[in-house]
């Protein structure tokens, strides 16, 4: 058992004076409460220190924020030069522009961009747009989707009251015929559909589109004046340079970026089509620190790597060569895992392993050798993870797998 003691006495602290101690997808309820750390203290390239210095090698990148690695000196370089002049003003500093064209000129269907901190702020915003554009009510979105924490998507109970999705509409992913039949139950009533770029649902396998999937959407959306919103906040520069429409090959109306775009500064943006533009400036969007620049200029420069150094091609191709690892390693010890998903943000799945005690079993194991593999959410893979990094981590995942097997 490695040591914990700074960190439960941390928690032991923060419990006294913040709602749970941690909450929300941070909180230990949601991981492995006994054997993750609850606070770190560093981190660097692919590697963290928790509060007792332990060392993990990190598959979660900060749940997807992190894609050129922690402290990449290119990115800190550029935010140490725009933190020296300010970062928060009365007005907006030139980056946004600067920002925002990047933007616009890397997605190809794009004319504008607006920019909040989370992306939570900027899904529920673009639906509002959506129905300030199209004068409709409902909104559909696929069933067990996630696309944040208000109250017309958030995945808990509390505070919640009927009334908040009486006019969010659901279906099952890659059933087109039944999106079909919500279109016309609601002829002339959808404002938009919101979706992920694949399916990533809690507690289960990811699903990709199906052939024809995004498609069908697509003319579903535009044979009935329907707005179609990109959810990209979790995979957006994972799986293309451009945005992940291009890698499924369709174009949204709008899309939503977060998680990646700003390499761990806090920074969502939506960008949108030219016919969407008189709506957007419309719907009232502020807050106070959301013309940060120091994370605008953090989002630009991680932006410009991701297309100089072909990123999402990057972290594919190594989450191929990882997750095949992987699953190879499971066989050899007799076990089923799936690494569902794109390979550079899967999602591990053991066969049969409904009440994920496997699975939990596993990372369990795994973190004694100071490996960050979470048992309920996507991994992920970023650019700073290499060769040795990924051999490492099949060694030691090779020696979770033979005590697993010996537990059993």
């Amino acid at each position: 058992m490695r040591s914990r003691s700074n960190s439960d006495q941390l928690f032991k602290r923060a419990a006294s004076v913040i709602p749970g101690g941690t909450y929300g997808h941070l909180s230990p309820a949601s991981s492995l409460p006994r054997h993750f750390a609850h606070f770190c203290s560093s981190g660097k390239g692919v590697y963290f220190h928790d509060v007792d210095q332990n060392e993990w090698m990190d598959f979660m990148c900060a749940y997807g924020a992190v894609i050129h690695g922690y402290q990449n000196p290119i990115i800190e370089s550029a935010i140490e030069k725009q933190r020296s002049v300010g970062t928060v003003f009365n007005h907006p500093h030139e980056v946004s522009i600067e920002l925002a064209e990047k933007l616009t000129q890397l997605v190809d269907f794009a004319s504008w961009s607006v920019f909040a901190k989370n992306g939570s702020d900027l899904t529920t915003w673009s639906i509002r747009v959506a129905r300030e554009h199209t004068k409709r009510t409902f909104v559909v979105k696929a069933r067990g989707a996630y696309h944040g924490v208000d109250a017309w998507c958030d995945p808990g109970m509390g505070g919640r009251i009927e009334s908040d999705r009486a006019d969010i509409l659901e279906f099952e992913w890659n059933d087109l015929e039944q999106l079909e039949g919500i279109f016309k139950a609601r002829k002339d009533q959808i404002a938009a559909v919101i979706l992920t770029p694949y399916h990533h649902a809690a507690f289960a396998p990811s699903v990709m589109p199906e052939e024809g999937f995004w498609a069908g959407v697509r003319n579903l959306c535009h044979k009935n004046g329907t707005i179609l919103v990109l959810d990209d906040v979790r995979a957006g520069w994972r799986l293309h340079e451009k945005g992940s429409h291009k890698y499924f090959g369709f174009s949204p109306d709008m899309t939503v970026y977060s998680k990646a775009l700003g390499n761990g500064y806090a920074i969502s943006a939506c960008v949108g089509i030219p016919e969407l533009k008189n709506a957007a400036s419309e719907v009232f969007l502020t807050g106070s620190c959301w013309s940060d620049a120091v994370a605008m200029r953090a989002a630009l420069t991680s932006l410009e790597i991701c297309e100089k150094d072909s990123v999402a091609s990057l972290v594919l191709d190594k989450g191929k060569y990882f997750c095949s690892g992987l699953e190879n390693l499971a066989l050899e010890f007799n076990f089923k895992l799936r690494m569902t998903g794109p390979t550079s943000m899967p999602y591990p799945w053991f066969d049969g392993d409904d009440n994920l005690y496997r699975i939990q079993n596993f990372c369990q194991i795994a973190s004694k050798y100071g490996l960050f593999f979470h048992p309920h959410h996507n991994w992920f893979i970023s650019n700073a993870h290499d060769q040795v990094s990924l051999d490492k981590a099949l060694a030691l995942a090779r020696s979770s797998f033979e005590e697993m097997q010996n537990e059993l």
